[in-house]
């Protein structure tokens, strides 16, 4: 860990500030752990800070689930709800009246002013100029009325908005993914900062809170870019009026996660909701490790590694610009690689909610922990997330199996009622303390009817399990015991009659 500084020499002071709209998605995920792993590598403090301006978009319950999602994910934070600190409140709808002060001074300073265009009329100049082949953004109408032109307006009962004041020259930055970026001032018109009603806008209230709260780096996706020059201008103002550190942050934009079809993640794609993946059973620092992949990786040859390693290594400026593409296939390979990497109890304690959950196919009566322990270590090599292991242990704990059609089709061939008689004469005399003699009873079996292992206990595992792929035969045998196992045997052959 190093103890790296801002500009100057501020500590590093990051921040993650969602909106609480809809579930939690993964590209918020990988946005709030890349600012989480700067604020950790470098000894820095990481600010959580809610959005929630947007009275009409905004829920209490998004809210809660912000919170419950940076919790189940491991990213602490040192400021922000719960916590509290030197900035509070750091809910932007208890931040009003500071919004509405800053407005008054940037308006008192000449740094914004009232535009009172109507809708129709912001539309048809944007028309005419896209037809002209000019920028559409505003073109400066209301920038010097008059104080008789605002009378006039305001007698004729316009509403108004508040407009920031652009710079008349270019504003270059150095983006600590990017390089040197410039924008020119007839692609950044002047924009709005209050609505009609007086509420603040994001424009307005996302720059004034970095300046108050004393954030010195800016770390969030590329589709913010084109808002930089303007928070870089409002900053300077806010300076120039003596609010904040006078500091501008430093910007770094993270590459676009692209899904199906080289088109940007959406908040729609199913792959991109994190319930989705808290559901399925993903490990937190599995899910945490594959999106750190999205724009930057430990080493050339290294995908698997620890959230510890990843803030020991982690640097802003090797953050990879180009778009990522997200994979499942990989995500979940990871998962896996972290489950198995688990010790055996803490795999077994991350299971119970599976094992033990209303929807469970059997009944709590009927489950046995000693007989899921003892096939525990098994599952553990095999599962790729952890609602998995409904399908691999059920047939330990109901009466008869799930019967899976297609397994019952593939492995029920001809012949198959006389190699499982075999089999089960065989299994009836064998010795049951080893797996190991389980596994000669089937392969002598197979012998009398020609077939090798593989063919001779695929009738055997469908009849006792359901399925024909699952945790090894033998040692599931002889979880499962004796008794039981003859008789789904008896079963089958029933079945096949």
């Amino acid at each position: 860990m190093t103890n790296a500084t801002a500009t100057g020499d501020a500590p590093v002071r990051v921040r993650f500030c969602p909106s609480p709209t809809g579930n939690p998605h993964v590209g918020m995920v990988r946005t709030a752990l890349f600012n989480w792993a700067y604020a950790r590598h470098t000894g820095g403090t990481l600010v959580f800070r809610i959005e929630d301006t947007d009275a009409a978009r905004d829920s209490e319950e998004s809210y809660e689930q912000l919170l419950d999602a940076m919790r189940w994910l491991g990213l602490d934070w040192d400021e922000g709800p719960e916590l509290g600190g030197p900035h509070a409140p750091y809910r932007q709808s208890q931040r009003m009246e500071i919004y509405a002060d800053v407005a008054r001074k940037l308006l008192d300073g000449g740094y914004a002013y009232p535009c009172y265009c109507t809708a129709e009329e912001l539309e048809e100049r944007r028309e005419a100029a896209r037809k002209a082949g000019r920028p559409s953004g505003y073109d400066g109408t209301c920038r010097t009325l008059t104080g008789e032109q605002i009378a006039a307006y305001e007698a004729e009962g316009r509403s108004h908005v508040v407009r920031f004041r652009m710079p008349d020259e270019p504003i270059t930055f150095t983006d600590l993914v990017r390089g040197e970026i410039t924008f020119q001032p007839e692609n950044v018109s002047d924009y709005g900062i209050l609505r009609a009603n007086g509420a603040p806008l994001y424009t307005l209230v996302n720059p004034v809170d970095d300046a108050l709260m004393e954030i010195t780096h800016v770390l969030r996706g590329e589709d913010l870019l084109s808002s930089t020059p303007r928070q870089i201008a409002l900053y300077r103002a806010l300076a120039e009026l003596g609010i904040g550190t006078g500091r501008v942050p430093e910007f770094g934009h993270l590459p676009y996660v692209m899904g199906e079809g080289n088109k940007k993640l959406s908040k729609r794609d199913p792959q991109s909701s994190l319930n989705m993946y808290r559901e399925q059973g993903f490990l937190p620092e599995g899910l945490l490790n594959y999106l750190s992949l999205l724009g930057w990786s430990l080493s050339e040859d290294r995908d698997i590694f620890s959230m510890d390693e990843m803030v020991a290594a982690f640097d802003i400026h090797d953050v990879n610009g180009n778009p990522a593409r997200f994979d499942l296939k990989k995500c979940e390979a990871i998962n896996a690689t972290h489950l198995r990497e688990l010790p055996l109890k803490d795999f077994i304690a991350a299971c119970e909610p599976w094992l033990h959950a209303p929807h469970a196919p059997w009944t709590p009566e009927n489950f046995s922990q000693a007989a899921f322990e003892e096939l525990a270590p098994l599952a553990q090599t095999r599962l790729t997330v952890l609602s998995d292991i409904t399908a691999n242990v059920d047939f330990l704990f109901l009466d008869e199996p799930v019967r899976d059609e297609k397994s019952w089709q593939k492995a029920m061939k001809e012949g198959s009622d006389a190699l499982l008689r075999t089999a089960r004469a065989k299994l009836e005399s064998a010795d049951w303390s080893s797996a190991e003699a389980l596994k000669e009873a089937v392969l002598a079996a197979g012998e009398e009817h020609g077939l090798k292992l593989g063919k001779a206990q695929a009738p055997v595992r469908v009849a006792v399990t359901g399925r024909t792929v699952g945790l090894p035969l033998f040692e599931s045998l002889q979880v499962l015991g004796k008794e039981p196992t003859l008789r789904r045997i008896d079963a089958a052959l029933t079945a096949l009659s």
